[in-house]
């Protein structure tokens, strides 16, 4: 990986994060730090370095990184997040805090609901600072764990390094598989011994899904056709639950679940639904207004920067950090109850 000694001029026509809170003197005053496993600001920046169209552009080796280089990450965190070197972040997985009761029991909007969050083990580094034996331990213990699972939670696990065809196409299928990061997380050291210690679990049913290893150590994924976006929580709820009682999560009061980009910190939640909006997708403003007053974030269902198809959104929840993981369902939810009620009166 490159290794910047100088201020890395290269940004200063970047729109990122990085670029706009990386002064020289924040530079000069950080470049020759190291955190407990040998993580520099150099390797932070570099994905940001190397990719001038970065949104974000820096990425944390470990829970350290956050305190180390608090001068390049507290005003990015404060930025995206609204979330300042003051606040606290307080965490709530009880699915009988959040009132979601189904918004579309006769299916007619809604395609699907999926509620991931991700996880790194406590006094591990991670993705962009973690060896390939460490990686490949958090691989055979959590693979473990995973394959004694019982009830709904229970199901198979893939290994990346040695899956068989049918088994890889399958998962093709499923849309299951996840690949090799993309050039910014090439950037930021997260492919690094690719795909050694990676790896898929999900249940008999295909509701329940946990990668490993890939962005960040876990990422623990509910699912299912249609809008019982409570149901969706529970099992999310359950399977962390599961997880977190064999397992030492990183977690601070400050910044909540430690994450290694900094836009995933907090509740490391996303929760959205494939959503069918056809009267609204010709009303795109007042579609990003409802969007706007219930903090949702609205994609096309390829993803970020894809667009709508034949008026089918992705649609989720925007505030991470600062806030809970029911409040982050709650946000998701009511927005879907008041999209779904303008599109009804849309159609009349």
């Amino acid at each position: 990986m490159a290794k910047t000694q100088e201020y890395p001029m290269s940004i200063e026509d970047s729109s990122s994060l990085l670029a706009k809170h990386l002064t020289k003197e924040i530079f000069e005053k950080l470049r020759d730090k190291r955190t407990v496993n040998d993580y520099t600001l150099a390797q932070a920046i570099n994905s940001g370095v190397q990719n001038p169209d970065s949104g974000t552009g820096v990425y944390a080796g470990d829970e350290q990184s956050y305190e180390m280089f608090a001068p390049l990450f507290d005003p990015i965190i404060y930025e995206y997040h609204g979330h300042s070197k003051e606040d606290k972040h307080q965490s709530d997985l009880n699915p009988a805090n959040l009132k979601a009761p189904n918004p579309d029991k006769e299916g007619k909007y809604i395609l699907s609901t999926r509620i991931r969050v991700a996880r790194n083990i406590q006094g591990l580094p991670l993705g962009p600072a973690i060896d390939k034996a460490k990686r490949e331990n958090i691989e055979q213990d959590i693979s473990n764990i995973l394959c004694r699972s019982r009830g709904e939670l229970a199901g198979t696990y893939y290994s990346l390094s040695n899956m068989s065809e049918a088994d890889r196409l399958s998962l093709i299928t499923d849309h299951f598989l996840f690949k090799a990061g993309d050039r910014f997380l090439q950037a930021a050291g997260l492919n690094q011994d690719w795909p050694s210690g990676r790896g898929i679990f999900h249940n008999t049913d295909k509701t329940f899904l946990v990668w490993i290893n890939e962005e960040d150590q876990l990422r623990i994924i509910s699912m299912q056709n249609g809008g019982d976006i409570q149901e969706v929580f529970t099992r999310l709820a359950s399977a962390i639950d599961m997880l977190s009682s064999q397992v030492k999560f990183a977690y601070s009061d400050h910044l909540g679940y430690i994450t290694s980009c900094p836009t995933n910190l907090g509740t490391a939640m996303r929760a959205s639904v494939h959503i069918r909006l056809p009267n609204l997708s010709d009303n795109t403003q007042e579609l990003e207004a409802i969007a706007k007053i219930y903090h949702l974030q609205i994609r096309g269902i390829h993803g970020e920067h894809s667009s709508s198809e034949d008026g089918v959104y992705d649609i989720s929840n925007k505030r991470r950090l600062g806030i809970t993981e029911v409040q982050c369902v709650q946000d998701m939810h009511d927005g879907v109850v008041a999209l779904i009620k303008r599109e009804q009166e849309l159609a009349r």
